[in-house]
């Protein structure tokens, strides 16, 4: 029994060591790191709610197993999928500190998920003891903040059209005619907050129009210029 209990508590700490505020730390490391810190691993089930959006953010927490989702409202009430996290990625890491520490996003499990959760104080013990940690950390909020201002320019196009001209040459730059979409066209209206009736219309309208070619998932750019002008409207 203590022989699989060490088992298990190794396999914690190499899955640890590949999240990115982890990395570049051994599982030894991290066994010795965490001595004496406040930390717990939860578990969720396929549909539960690990954080509602307002929830003071007092942990640093990780997604060791599955994936979750955050998710928004608009003011009609429609649910916008922001993101998923998978296993070994942070959970709102840019919110733990400030004067508004509080979760951005509703935070839902996708599947069965283990979350790894440390307590703030514990990080801050961590910023001193270990730089790594602390550089790590400090990438990691940097390129959250990144992803969510882009996130916001993103929601920013009134039409669905200048959505997906933003998302079409983003992956086309800088000077690419042929893009293949990473999502099916549910998971891409998912994420574009849209039906999926209305994500494919539109996107057929645009090839009507000439402005590109598609084959499923293969886009291939016949005007560039009016994809560009379709940013300004």
């Amino acid at each position: 029994m203590r022989k699989n209990l060490i088992e298990y508590n190794k396999m914690q700490f190499e899955q640890l060591s590949q999240s990115p505020v982890f990395r570049g730390i051994s599982p030894t490391e991290m066994e010795s790191l965490l001595q004496g810190a406040q930390y717990k691993i939860k578990k969720y089930t396929k549909g539960d709610m690990v954080a509602f959006r307002e929830d003071r953010c007092e942990h640093l927490m990780i997604v060791m197993k599955g994936s979750v989702k955050g998710e928004m409202l608009d003011p009609s009430g429609k649910s916008i999928k922001i993101e998923d996290i998978m296993a070994p990625y942070p959970i709102a890491s840019a919110f733990l500190f400030g004067q508004k520490n509080q979760f951005p996003v509703n935070v839902t499990a996708n599947e069965d998920v283990e979350i790894f959760s440390l307590a703030k104080e514990s990080v801050v013990d961590l910023f001193q003891k270990n730089k790594i940690f602390l550089t790590n950390y400090l990438n990691s909020i940097s390129n959250r903040s990144q992803f969510l201002a882009n996130k916001l320019m993103f929601l920013n196009f009134k039409t669905i059209k200048g959505k997906l001209a933003n998302y079409i040459l983003k992956l086309a730059a800088p000077d690419k005619v042929q893009v293949s979409l990473p999502k099916s066209q549910s998971e891409m209206a998912q994420f574009f907050g849209v039906t999926r009736p209305s994500f494919a219309r539109s996107l057929k309208e645009m090839e009507k129009e000439g402005l590109i070619q598609t084959n499923r998932r293969e886009i291939k750019i016949l005007n560039r210029q009016q994809l560009i002008r379709l940013l300004q409207q």
